[in-house]
């Protein structure tokens, strides 16, 4: 069993950058690689990004590329992501997740933190 808590969420204005934290724990979780989804109200899941467990390689959805960064850092069990230039856009509820094969369909994930509440205001 893997557990995930997110942490980072808040409020921030157009333009600002926020980062979340996602501490990852449980037998075999350093395993598995990690992704981050986000949910708006009334549209469906989007995966953001996702770590492979052992080379560092990354993944990003389109929309996010360029403007969100993944890293993860194994020493401290946490996987980080960085967001530059909100907008309104990117308010939701962000989420980790655990996967064994690297992936940003949600789909593919074995395990889920609750998420954290990320609002972008205008």
């Amino acid at each position: 069993q893997v557990q995930l808590v997110e942490s980072g969420g808040g409020l921030v204005q157009t333009g600002g950058s926020l980062e979340l934290s996602c501490v990852v724990s449980g037998d075999g979780s350093n395993y598995y690689s990690i992704a981050w989804f986000r949910q708006a109200p009334g549209k469906e899941r989007e995966g953001l990004a996702c770590i492979d467990s052992s080379s560092g390689r990354t993944i990003y959805g389109d929309s996010v590329r360029g403007r969100f960064t993944i890293s993860r850092d194994n020493a401290k069990n946490t996987v980080y992501l960085q967001m530059d230039n909100l907008t309104p856009e990117d308010t939701a509820t962000y989420s980790c997740a655990a996967t064994i094969i690297p992936t940003i369909l949600r789909t593919g994930m074995d395990y889920w933190g609750k998420g954290t509440l990320v609002t972008v205001s205008s």
